[in-house]
C-alpha cells in the first residue's frame, strides 16, 4: 500500500463521521478516532493498522459499504474494519456474545486495535455515566478475557481500566 494509506483513511473517516459528536462531551467524533489511532501507534505503526484504527466505526456507525473500503484501502483494511464492526442483531446479551466470539478469533493486530478503542471509550463512559459504566465494564471485562492475541501492553491497560488488573 502507498505511504499515504493512514492519511487517506483519516480524511475518509473524518468525512464519513462529519457532524457526529461524542455522546458525553459533544466533541467531534473524529477526536475518538484520533485517540484510538494515537493509542495504537504506541505499539503498532503499520499503515494498515493505523488505517483500520481511523476507519473502525465507519461501517457500523456510518453505513459505509465494506466493498468501498476494499476499493479504496485494500483487503487487509477492509477485513480489519469488518472484524471490528458490531453488526450483530438480537438482544444486547446475544449481540455482545456474538461480538466476543467474532473478536476472539480475530488476528492479534485487530484485537490490539479493539484494546485501543476500549481504552479510549472506557475513561469517558466511567467519568460521564457511572450508572451505565457498570453494565459497560462488565461487558468489556468479558470481552477482554477473549482478546488473548492482543498486544500485551494495551491489553494490560484496557484490563486495568476495566478493573481486571
Amino acid at each position: 500500500m502507498s505511504s499515504d494509506l493512514a492519511y487517506r483513511a483519516m480524511v475518509f473517516a473524518r468525512t464519513a463521521h462529519a457532524g457526529q459528536v461524542r455522546k458525553y462531551t459533544g466533541n467531534p467524533y473524529a477526536d475518538h478516532l484520533a485517540e484510538v489511532a494515537g493509542i495504537l501507534a504506541t505499539v503498532d505503526n503499520r499503515l494498515e493498522s493505523l488505517a483500520v484504527a481511523w476507519l473502525h466505526d465507519t461501517v457500523e456507525d456510518c453505513g459505509v459499504d465494506p466493498a468501498e473500503l476494499l476499493d479504496m484501502f485494500g483487503e487487509e483494511v477492509r477485513l480489519g474494519v469488518v472484524l471490528l464492526s458490531d453488526l450483530e442483531v438480537g438482544s444486547r446479551a446475544d449481540r455482545k456474545a456474538a461480538s466476543r466470539a467474532r473478536l476472539a478469533t480475530a488476528p492479534g493486530w485487530v484485537q490490539t486495535i479493539k484494546c485501543a478503542d476500549l481504552i479510549s471509550n472506557t475513561s469517558s463512559i466511567a467519568r460521564h455515566d457511572p450508572k451505565f459504566a457498570e453494565t459497560y465494564l462488565a461487558e468489556k471485562r468479558a470481552l477482554l478475557e477473549v482478546l488473548s492475541s492482543a498486544d500485551p501492553r494495551l491489553l494490560g491497560l484496557a484490563r486495568a481500566q476495566a478493573g481486571l488488573a
